[in-house]
């Protein structure tokens, strides 16, 4: 339990230096990019599994 706590501590470090050193509004264009690219996967890997799936 006491690994869990230093690990979500370690996390807990790393996020605030990225959210209070300015660095998270360049990663927040990035993630929006990565969302919207997965979410088109995701749609894709869908219907090639539900066509697939019939045939």
């Amino acid at each position: 339990m006491l690994r869990y706590a230093v690990v979500f501590f370690i996390i807990a470090l790393i996020a605030a230096v990225l959210g209070f050193g300015g660095i998270a509004a360049g990663a927040a264009s990035i993630a929006k990019i990565l969302f919207m690219i997965f979410v088109v996967l995701f749609v894709v890997s869908l219907i090639w599994g539900l066509v697939a799936g019939r045939g």
